[in-house]
């Protein structure tokens, strides 16, 4: 148990980190909390909300992953190497597209009721 419990505080300490360190991951949580906040004001069902936070989790997570790919990456070749740069933006666009697809998601499930509470 004891185990366990030290391994969540690493995986807390990771995000705390990632948090504070990372640009895109404070507008990555920016934009959650506004996205939660406008689905609050709406009648979103429950499974509007489990695809919408499911969408969330999975920008945050891949943003984690790039960072730590970039960190070790930076690590083992700190020279500029044509191998470190493709991992690196590979890991990146996996985030852009992770990112975009939040941004479809967002507005075929917001889009409609904030029309209507709107108009």
């Amino acid at each position: 148990m004891l185990k366990f419990i030290r391994s969540l505080g690493y995986a807390c300490s990771g995000i705390v980190l990632a948090v504070r360190t990372q640009r895109h991951m404070k507008i990555h949580l920016i934009a959650a909390v506004i996205v939660c906040l406008i689905g609050a004001m709406l009648p979103l069902t429950r499974l509007e909300w489990a695809v919408l936070l499911l969408t969330i989790a999975v920008v945050i997570s891949l943003e984690m992953v790039n960072t730590a790919v970039e960190n070790t990456v930076d690590m083992a070749s700190p020279d500029i190497h044509p191998l470190a740069k493709a991992a690196k933006d590979v890991a990146a666009g996996a985030v852009l597209v992770a990112a975009c697809m939040a941004v479809i998601i967002g507005l075929l499930i917001l889009g409609p009721p904030l029309w209507h509470f709107i108009v």
